[in-house]
C-alpha cells in the first residue's frame, strides 16, 4: 500500500479515532490518505491550538492524543503545546511533515532539522527514512508515550517517503498488556518502618497520582492511617474535597495554612510527586524530616529532597502493598493539621464542613467568597462556579492569577476534574483545552477557565468550537492586564511594569465567531449567565466577567503573617 495509506492504519491500530493539526503541503498526501480513514480530523486555526487539544485529550483518556503540522512553521508552531504535554505527564503523539529527503542535506525553502528541535521537549522523536519503518516506529511512538510517566513523542514523515509503495502491514496493537514493576518488599518494609516511627505524618499527592488506580489507593490509605494529605495543582483531586484527612492544594506561591503543616511534620510520604509542581525548599523546612518517595522513576536529585526510602514501581501497587501490611493497626491523629483544614475550609465559604467554631478565623477572609461587590472577587467566583457544576464536570484552568485562585479556592472531588497546567505552565491552554475535553467526554460539562491573557492568546480556536459545533463553556476573567505578573511585581517591586493592555468588546468578539456570549454585570448575575451558557447544546458559549485582582496582594501579605503552629 502507499506508505501514507500504512501509517493511517498504523494509527488506527494504536486506537486513534482523533487527530488535531492544520494540513499542510508537505503533509498533503496524509491528509487524503485520511479521507479513507475513520480517524476523524478536527482542523485548528493554529497548530499550537492543536497541541494543546492532543495534551488535553490524552490527559483525560489515557491514551495519546495526536496532533499534526508540516514542515518548518508548522512544526515550530506545535512546540509550545507538545512541550506543555510534556512536562505535565500527557500521552501525546506530534505528527509533522517535512520537504523531501533529496534535499535535506542543502539550505532550501522551509527546511530545518525538525526533530533536533522536538528531542529536548518530548521523551522520543525520530524521523522515517524507511517505508517499511512505519508501523515500528508509529508502535514505539504510542507505547512510549503511555509507559509512565507518560508524555510527548514526535514522528516526522517527509514528503517523499509518504508517496512510495510498501509492503508490510501495521503492528497489531493488544497482543499484551504491559505490565508495570511491582514494588520491591524491602523498600515496603523499610516505608513500614518510617511510617510506624512517625509523630506528624503527611502525604504529598503529586501528579501520577490523578491515574485511576492510584487515585483509588490513596484514598483507601488515607482512610485506612487518617494520615493527612495535601495535593499539588496537578493532583486536585486525587483525594475528595470533603474528606476529613483532605488538605487541599499545596504549591501557592507563598506560604499558606497547608505550608503549616508541613513545617510541622517528621515524615513527609511523597506520592507520584514531580519536583516540576512544587520545590521541595518551599516545604522540607521546619522539622527534620524523613522523606518517603513512592513513583514510577527514582527521586530527582535535589539538596533538599534526600529521601529515606525510595519505593520505585507501579504507584497503585506499591500504595496497595502498604494497605495491605498495615490494614487497621495504624492510625493517626493529626489536631493541628485538623485545625489548619478547618481555617482553609471558612476561607473557602465551606464553614458548614466544619465541626463547632473556630474564633481565630480570619473573619475578613471568611467573608470573600460572598462578597457582592463588583468587579467580582475571586473567592466569589469560584464558589458560585461550584454551585453550577457536578461533582464529574470538568474545569481547565488556564495560567495566570486565576490559576492561583483556582488551585486554593476550587473544590474538586474526583480525578481529572480539574485541570491546572503547572509543569511547563503554558498560558493560552484553556480554550483548546476545554474544546478538546468536551470532545473527549461529551456527557460533562465542561468549562474553559481563563484570563484576558491567555483568552487572547489561542482566540482563534472559537471558530474551531464553533465550526464542530462544540458545547464548551469558556469562562474570561477580564482585569485588562497579565494580573500574575503584575501580584509578583507587586509583591516584590511594590510597582508594576508594562503589564497593562487594553482588550476588545470581549461579549462583541464572541458573538463575531459564532459564540453564544454573555457578559456579568453584578455578582448575583454570575451563576444565571453560568446556567444559561452551560444550558447551550449546539455550539460554544462564553461568559466574560471583571474581577477584582486587588485581591491578590492582600492574600499574600495575609498568608505571609502565618505562623505554625
Amino acid at each position: 500500500m502507499k506508505a501514507s495509506d500504512l501509517f493511517l492504519k498504523s494509527l488506527e491500530e494504536e486506537g486513534v479515532d482523533t487527530i488535531f493539526g492544520v494540513p499542510g503541503e508537505e503533509n498533503a498526501d496524509v491528509m487524503i490518505s485520511l479521507l479513507d480513514s475513520p480517524i476523524r480530523f478536527i482542523m485548528t486555526r493554529h497548530e499550537q491550538g492543536a497541541a494543546f487539544m492532543a495534551d488535553v485529550y490524552g490527559r483525560l483518556t489515557g491514551q495519546p492524543g495526536v496532533c499534526l503540522g508540516t514542515l518548518g512553521p508548522g512544526a515550530t508552531n506545535l512546540v509550545t503545546g507538545v512541550a506543555n504535554g510534556n512536562f505535565d505527564r500527557s500521552p501525546l503523539v506530534a505528527i509533522t511533515g517535512q520537504a523531501s529527503t533529496a534535499r535535506l542535506h542543502k539550505e532550501s525553502h522551509q527546511n530545518m532539522d525538525v526533530v533536533a528541535m522536538f528531542k529536548p521537549i518530548t521523551k522520543w522523536a525520530e524521523s522515517v527514512r524507511n517505508p517499511g519503518n512505519i508501523p515500528e516506529m508509529v508502535h514505539k511512538a504510542f507505547k512510549l508515550a503511555t509507559t509512565e510517566k507518560p508524555g510527548a513523542c514526535h514522528i516526522e514523515l517527509p514528503e517523499d517517503i509518504s508517496k512510495l509503495s510498501v509492503d508490510v502491514s501495521p503492528i497489531p496493537k493488544g497482543r499484551y498488556k504491559l505490565r508495570r514493576p511491582a514494588p520491591d518488599l524491602k523498600s515496603i518494609a523499610q516505608a513500614l518502618e518510617v511510617i510506624r516511627a512517625a509523630r506528624r505524618p503527611i502525604i504529598l499527592a503529586g501528579n501520577g497520582c490523578i491515574r485511576k488506580r492510584a487515585s483509588k489507593q490513596l484514598r483507601r490509605f488515607v482512610r485506612q492511617t487518617g494520615i493527612m494529605c495535601a495535593q499539588t495543582f496537578m493532583a486536585k483531586g486525587a483525594l475528595d474535597f470533603l474528606d476529613p484527612a483532605n488538605l487541599l492544594v499545596a504549591g501557592l506561591g507563598s506560604r499558606d495554612h497547608v505550608s503549616a503543616a508541613f513545617e510541622q511534620a517528621d515524615v513527609v510520604i511523597a506520592v507520584g510527586y514531580d519536583l516540576i509542581e512544587w520545590h521541595p525548599q518551599t516545604w522540607n523546612r521546619g522539622v527534620e524530616k524523613k522523606i518517603v518517595h513512592i513513583d514510577f522513576e527514582p527521586a530527582e536529585v535535589d539538596a533538599k529532597y534526600l529521601c529515606d526510602v525510595e519505593i520505585v514501581s507501579d504507584i497503585a501497587a506499591a500504595l496497595w502493598e502498604l494497605n495491605e501490611q498495615l490494614g487497621e493497626s495504624l492510625r493517626f491523629d493529626n489536631p493541628e493539621a485538623a485545625h489548619l483544614r478547618a481555617h482553609m475550609l471558612h476561607e473557602l465559604g465551606f464553614a458548614h464542613l466544619c465541626d463547632g467554631d473556630h474564633p481565630d478565623v480570619d473573619k475578613e477572609a471568611a467573608a470573600k467568597p460572598f462578597d457582592d461587590s463588583f468587579p467580582m472577587k475571586p473567592q466569589r467566583i469560584l464558589r458560585d462556579l461550584r454551585e453550577v457544576l457536578g461533582r464529574e464536570d470538568i474545569l481547565i484552568s488556564d495560567v495566570g492569577a486565576h490559576k492561583m485562585w483556582v488551585a486554593r479556592q476550587y473544590p474538586a472531588y474526583e480525578p481529572n476534574t480539574c485541570l491546572i497546567s503547572n509543569g511547563f505552565c503554558s498560558m493560552g491552554i484553556a480554550v483548546p483545552g476545554a474544546i478538546a475535553a468536551k470532545m473527549a467526554l461529551p456527557d460533562r460539562h465542561v468549562v474553559g477557565l481563563c484570563g484576558d491573557g491567555g483568552f487572547m492568546m489561542n482566540v482563534q480556536e472559537l471558530a474551531t468550537a464553533v465550526q464542530y459545533h462544540v458545547p464548551a463553556v469558556f469562562l474570561v476573567w477580564e482585569d485588562c492586564g497579565y494580573g500574575l505578573i503584575e501580584w509578583k511585581q507587586l509583591n516584590q517591586f511594590e510597582k508594576t511594569s508594562h503589564v497593562h493592555f487594553k482588550n476588545p468588546d470581549l461579549k462583541a468578539l464572541g458573538e463575531a465567531f459564532g459564540v453564544k456570549s454573555f457578559s456579568v454585570e453584578s455578582a448575583a448575575d454570575f451563576v444565571p449567565k453560568m446556567r444559561a451558557a452551560l444550558a447551550v447544546t449546539d455550539g460554544p458559549a462564553m461568559v466574560t466577567v471583571k474581577v477584582d485582582y486587588s485581591e491578590n496582594v492582600k492574600l499574600t501579605k495575609r498568608l505571609g503573617k502565618l505562623l505554625a503552629r
